[in-house]
């Protein structure tokens, strides 16, 4: 392998909704740089970190009945039990609760948790308050999916951020989809909420790393009573 098929190898693709943002950050820079070069070299760096957030790496996806894998790159910010959203139709009862932040530093592409049916989505206007606040699963704009898997039904929230300000959904009602496969992203910072049925124990902790597509939450196959976790 030649020296620059090397390099190509270990850039990730970009995700074609970036292009549009990524051409008008380096038409920026170009302007910046003919009005003063210093703002120029400002408007590359941007432009440079504009491409990494949307690159689309590929992920290996551990494929076996009953896991559910992480849908976003970022930190696991909380686990609880909550009453998932009206709109999502999984009842009144607190659920097992997920919660997984992206910076804007994260790579924004989201993926599927299990192999399922869509039975939903339903889109909800909102604010813009730091996706990290509990508060902003209520308030915040955001993109419910339903997933009916052979498990049982999933819930995925995709939320914007103080930064976000526009959510894609890739997936139609009634599609089928496999775990890990791309279903969606949010632009500029935000946070992907997994509501599971009830009695699911999570598999991670907070304050760990996900990798979108690669990380297992929980796996319905386990009957443990729970898992301990050392921060090094």
């Amino acid at each position: 392998m030649s020296i620059a098929n090397s390099i190509r190898a270990q850039i990730p693709p970009i995700h074609p909704e970036g292009y549009p943002f990524i051409g008008g950050f380096a038409l920026a820079s170009l302007i910046l740089f003919w009005i003063w070069s210093p703002l120029g070299w400002i408007g590359f760096v941007l432009t440079i970190w504009c491409a990494l957030f949307f690159r689309d790496p590929i992920r290996v996806t551990p494929v076996r009945d009953g896991i559910v894998v992480a849908p976003a790159d970022g930190r696991i910010s909380m686990i609880a039990h909550s009453v998932p959203p009206a709109e999502l139709g999984l009842g009144d009862k607190p659920l097992p609760r997920i919660s997984i932040f992206m910076s804007v530093f994260n790579c924004h592409v989201n993926r599927a948790p299990v192999a399922g049916k869509i039975e939903r989505i339903a889109y909800r206007p909102g604010v813009f308050i730091n996706a990290e606040l509990d508060k902003a699963s209520e308030d915040n704009e955001r993109n419910a999916l339903v997933i009916a898997s052979a498990n049982g039904r999933i819930g995925v929230i995709q939320i914007a951020g103080l930064v976000a300000r526009r959510i894609v959904c890739f997936v139609k009602e009634g599609q089928l989809i496999g775990a890990g496969e791309r279903f969606g992203l949010i632009r500029f910072g935000s946070r992907l909420d997994v509501y599971l049925p009830e009695a699911t124990r999570a598999l991670v902790s907070e304050g760990q790393t996900a990798v979108a597509g690669e990380t297992i939450l929980a796996d319905f196959g386990l009957r443990d009573e729970g898992r301990t976790f050392r921060t090094n």
